[in-house]
């Protein structure tokens, strides 16, 4: 296969870091959120609203142009900052989140998204109530090991096809992004954007492992309950089934080397959490610290690898495209930079702007309100993006790894499991909502409106989210 399609992301990439080098370092204190009014948030209100709500009223604009308008609030951010605060410590502020934050973030779906994409799971499966079941419960077990987004598009086709000669088949299409493109991404970091931004401030990767497990046990048993039932009673309402369109063949896999590979990320970002040499290398002024730099390098190498090992066809036959990674890295670039005010007036606590959003989260004692801290980051992550709207919440909290780790481990749970779960809630919560419905609706499946869609996410998910806080989060 030929790198032609990296030049589309390479400069997507490396745009922040080569923009700001050639701005002056500064040794800078961080931006005081104190003196910043609400006005800061604007900007980064305005993307996420974009990209929540142009893909739904003005489509074709916003496919043309959604780079456009990314890079516009990301200025809407740093012309104001640097004509009131100085080029330098706007350069310093927006380097730092490039190399601490934003570069790392995209190298890692690059290589999930590289590698995944090159396994291609070929053959017909017939789709009845317990194979679906079984495949909705493998998807949602690979999507917190090789990401939410690799597991949608591993599994998402072969599901389809199972159900093609179904008279009733949404309903599979609709659990799968409840189960595998959400709620099964919250085991490692490796699962969920969300959850890599923590393992990124310094969250352990294996804590996450530990805290997440027995929520995600109890969400994915009662939803693969739920599905159960719901496809039993289809199934046996449809009668005879229609004759299979798709031809019968052997199930196999091609790619299997990206198996490898994918084992080779896993071992990549543990490399990156349990190795620590003690070097730090400066980049204008800005300190990384060697292991990240060794992983980031470890998982281009390895993207790269998939590349050159993987067979034109086998990515041929999964439409394997640059267009989604591409989306994504503008996007989070617009991000990350639009979230610097918001991050800062959050820090500086009730005596900042959004003093009564922090009263709010926070019990009459002063300790945090984890039950609202479940239901505003979920709330917040059903129609913006769970990535931002969990780094956010973590700063509100505490913004210190050791401390939620450890006096603060239900806040964190809290925040954690409703960013990741609750980005179920709509097609807009999480990336691969919305490229599972594409491909679904490419396949022939029918699905449904965004607020019928929703109908079901509310029948279904809310009531297990409510278990959920009753026996984790009532404090």
């Amino acid at each position: 296969m030929t790198f032609t399609g990296l030049r589309r992301l390479t400069p997507v990439v490396l745009l922040p870091l080569v923009a700001l080098s050639a701005a002056p370092a500064h040794a800078a204190a961080g931006i005081d959120g104190k003196t910043l009014s609400i006005l800061w948030v604007l900007p980064f209100a305005g993307i996420l609203l974009s990209i929540a709500l142009m893909p739904l009223f003005a489509p074709q604009i916003w496919h043309h142009h959604y780079g456009k308008i990314t890079a516009f609030w990301g200025l809407c951010v740093a012309i104001p900052f640097a004509a009131t605060l100085g080029i330098g410590p706007t350069a310093h502020a927006l380097l730092e989140v490039a190399l601490h934050e934003y570069i790392p973030f995209i190298i890692l779906l690059f290589a999930l998204f590289t590698v995944a994409g090159g396994v291609r799971i070929t053959g017909n499966l017939h789709g009845s109530p317990s194979l679906n079941t079984a495949m909705l419960f493998v998807g949602t077990v690979l999507a917190s090991w090789m990401g939410t987004t690799g597991a949608s598009m591993l599994m998402i086709r072969p599901l389809i096809r199972a159900n093609d000669n179904r008279q009733h088949n949404v309903h599979v299409v609709i659990f799968f992004i409840f189960l595998v493109s959400n709620v099964g991404g919250a085991l490692t970091p490796l699962g969920d954007p969300p959850l890599f931004l923590g393992f990124l401030k310094g969250v352990d990767f294996f804590w996450t492992t530990q805290a997440m497990f027995l929520p995600t046990l109890i969400a994915v048993v009662l939803l693969l309950a739920v599905f159960y039932a719901i496809d039993s009673y289809l199934y046996r309402k449809e009668g005879i089934i229609a004759p299979d369109p798709t031809p019968d063949s052997a199930i196999g896999i091609e790619g299997g080397v990206n198996l490898i590979l994918l084992g080779a990320v896993i071992l990549a970002v543990l490399l990156s959490g349990t190795w620590s040499p003690g070097v730090t290398i400066s980049i204008f002024g800005i300190g990384v610290e060697l292991q990240n730099v060794t992983r980031d390098v470890l998982l281009v190498l390895i993207a790269l690898a998939s590349l050159k090992l993987t067979a034109a066809e086998t990515r041929a036959g999964n439409d394997f495209n640059w267009g989604p990674i591409v989306e994504v890295a503008k996007l989070f670039a617009g991000i990350f930079v639009t979230i610097i005010p918001a991050i800062a007036i959050l820090r500086a606590g009730t005596e900042g702007v959004l003093g009564p959003l922090v009263s709010l989260s926070s019990n009459p004692d002063g300790t945090p309100n984890n039950l609202m801290y479940f239901w505003l980051t979920g709330g917040l992550s059903s129609f913006l993006d769970n990535a931002p709207t969990y780094l956010v919440f973590y700063n509100m909290a505490s913004g210190d790894a050791a401390t939620l780790m450890g006096p603060l481990a239900t806040t964190l749970l809290a925040i954690s499991a409703g960013a990741v779960f609750m980005g179920a809630n709509t097609y807009i919560g999480n990336a691969p909502n919305f490229m599972v419905k594409a491909i679904a609706e490419d396949m022939n499946v029918r699905m449904p409106s965004f607020f019928g869609y929703m109908a079901w996410s509310c029948i279904i998910l809310l009531p297990c989210f409510a278990l959920l806080t009753l026996i984790f989060f009532r404090g």
